[in-house]
């Protein structure tokens, strides 16, 4: 026998559920976005796969580059594959801040870097290349179908850690119409950026998980939060102060939730305009009691016995 009580739920559950078709124009921006997602993802393991070509080769590049695809990097795998073996000519090819690792170099290029790796190094920066150059098409069709949109992709702009191909992708997976959303906690929620909960014994506690839900708002979510808590913000603020209880990824979560609110009014209100709270926000606005445990529970934890006496 089906419980009704569940059937009820259900059907409150899915009256809740924003469900819609969105207009031809999010549609095409989301193609777009979703298959630039994709081409980084596939640019991203042919990089992979060139690092560990030349690992294989015993060519130790990427130990001392922090980008073997930058100009330099580029510049010494081209003359591998022209043929250049010697250590010391690969290094003197090192640009600007690279140069001052012209030893390490040396020491990187001792390796048996033969006929086989040439040719799959050759294929490998060639299809790196190519997905290179799709992608900046694709940014050139985005930015044309993100004409009729551009006031809002201005205003998310605004938020740390936004650019122009994120505020793109925010707006091709949630559009610009926030009616379907009647609060900020909805769309959270839609997001499956809102924690779940779970009770026992009378208690009840978040388990840290919040689902799945869009895959490709979730990735952009986290590189925009990622980008942020580096920015001396009330962001940046807020992912140190959970990161440091909680976790990164927890913090991660935390403050791509902060930024779905923050997207939620800026969507849903013309006028409102971003205000950043500031990086010192919550040492302003924490009770200056709990301002005092905390700094004695540091001093406390550093081995000192902390004696408070009011000031005059």
């Amino acid at each position: 026998m089906i419980d009704a009580v569940w059937l009820c739920k259900l059907a409150e559950r899915q009256m809740l559920r924003p469900s819609f078709v969105p207009p031809l124009p999010i549609r095409r921006l989301r193609d777009l976005t979703r298959y630039r997602v994709d081409l980084v993802a596939a640019r991203t393991a042919e990089k992979n796969r060139v690092e560990k070509l030349l690992e294989d080769a015993g060519i130790k590049l990427s130990v001392v580059a922090s980008d073997i695809f930058g100009a330099s990097g580029r510049a010494m795998m081209a003359a591998l594959i022209a043929g250049e073996r010697d250590p010391k000519v690969l290094a003197q090819l090192a640009r600007r801040r690279m140069r001052s690792k012209i030893t390490r170099l040396e020491e990187a290029f001792n390796g048996h870097f033969d006929a086989h790796h040439r040719f799959l190094l050759a294929r490998m920066l060639e299809r790196i290349d190519s997905i290179n150059a799709d992608i900046g098409a694709l940014d050139e069709h985005i930015e044309t179908h993100l004409v009729p949109f551009a006031t809002a992709a201005a205003r998310l702009d605004e938020i740390p850690g936004i650019g122009p191909i994120a505020a793109a992708t925010i707006i091709a997976e949630i559009g610009v119409d926030m009616s379907r959303f009647p609060t900020a906690g909805h769309l959270c929620s839609w997001a499956k950026f809102s924690p779940g909960l779970k009770a026992s014994a009378g208690k009840t506690k978040g388990n840290g998980s919040t689902g799945h839900g869009n895959r490709y708002l979730a990735r952009i979510l986290g590189e925009v939060a990622i980008t942020a808590a580096k920015t001396n913000t009330f962001l940046g603020a807020r992912y140190g102060r959970i990161a440091k209880r909680r976790g990164k990824k927890r913090a991660t979560v935390a403050v791509g939730r902060s930024i779905l609110v923050i997207i939620w009014h800026l969507l849903a209100d013309e006028e409102t305009h971003f205000t950043d709270l500031g990086s010192d926000y919550f040492t302003k606005h924490l009770n200056p009691e709990r301002r005092k445990r905390n700094h004695i529970r540091q001093l406390e934890a550093l081995g000192y016995t902390v004696t408070l006496t009011p000031a005059a």
